[in-house]
């Protein structure tokens, strides 16, 4: 098969190299998928720089956890009614060395999920890290039905599918973006309000639209928006962060306790299996209503990988893709 892989960290350019790798073979219990677009996503760029003074964990890598296809290959104790049937993959390389930058990609049958037909092969590769991310974000402290949900990063990839999520789930939506330059994008039927954070009033504006407080933010840079957010935080309100520009990242304790507030972290390699499988069935769901939508920022034919990794690392909005023929 035509493959994209790496035997070592570096930049992009360097290390990602691109030929023909085995065939994989699905064992019991497992599903080959060929795949048609690969998702990649600021996790995989980094465990391919070595984020965080990471190691290579396995001796070669075939990167990217996301992707759209159609199972093509079961293992024992699968279902041959599932060959030919579209699906999108989450986790193929979570903790695993071969991932969806290669024309085909082996995974647990439920880490392949079932696709609706009238779902694009762009949303699909897109549900895995981001959506689940965002799923876990918006719900893992109950539903949000009748509640206000402030997302900060609105236009990210995770925080545009949260804002849908939330609005999907039945709560008021309002969002921030960087720069009042940026609120002609956002998405009315999505959002209620948004909000520039270039703005010396955010805070004020937020509230004007939550009287009460925010129930739930979904922050994308606790080190950046924690005065903020403890400023527009409902009493026993949570503050939901999958990320933050500082690793020791500083919070307003005080304030904070006085909100009766929580913090919750999210690591998204490391959610509860069960999380994932119940975000898995609800993104699928919604996706089904047309309910979310993704912008694809630019594809890429898997042999320009490089070109796609120093994209994400480069920053920008709209998802990047990855062709495979």
């Amino acid at each position: 098969m035509f493959a994209s892989w790496y035997d070592r960290q570096g930049s992009a350019a360097e290390v990602l190299r691109v030929g023909e790798l085995p065939d994989p073979e699905p064992g019991p219990g497992e599903v080959r998928v060929e795949v048609r677009l690969s998702g990649v996503n600021p996790g995989d760029t980094k465990k391919r720089r070595g984020w965080l003074g990471s190691s290579m964990p396995f001796p070669r890598v075939v990167p990217h956890s996301d992707a759209a296809g159609v199972v093509d290959a079961v293992g024992d104790g699968v279902d041959k009614n599932r060959l030919g049937r579209r699906v999108w993959v989450y986790g193929a390389q979570s903790y695993r060395a071969f991932g969806t930058a290669a024309q085909y990609v082996v995974v647990p049958e439920h880490m392949a999920v079932p696709l609706p037909d009238h779902v694009s092969d762009e949303l699909a590769a897109s549900l895995g890290i981001p959506g689940i991310t965002a799923h876990r974000t918006v719900f893992a402290d109950g539903p949000v039905d009748g509640r206000t949900v402030l997302v900060q990063g609105v236009l990210g990839g995770v925080g545009s599918l949260a804002a849908q999520l939330a609005r999907w789930g039945g709560a008021t939506v309002l969002g921030t973006v960087t720069r009042t330059s940026d609120l002609d994008l956002v998405d009315p039927e999505f959002v209620s309000h948004a909000v520039a954070l270039d703005n010396p009033a955010a805070a004020d504006e937020i509230r004007a639209n939550a009287p009460d407080g925010v129930h739930r933010i979904i922050e994308v840079s606790l080190s950046d928006n924690a005065d903020l957010d403890v400023a527009v935080i409902a009493n026993d309100g949570v503050i939901a962060a999958y990320g933050t520009r500082t690793d020791n990242t500083e919070i307003p304790f005080w304030p904070l306790l006085f909100a009766n507030a929580t913090v919750r972290l999210f690591g998204s390699d490391d959610f509860p299996a069960a999380a994932k499988r119940a975000a898995a069935r609800d993104l699928t769901a919604a996706a089904a209503m047309d309910a979310l939508r993704v912008k694809v920022g630019q594809l890429f034919p898997l042999a320009e990988i490089a070109a796609a990794h120093e994209r994400v690392d480069a920053g920008g909005r709209g998802r990047v893709l990855v062709t495979v023929p």
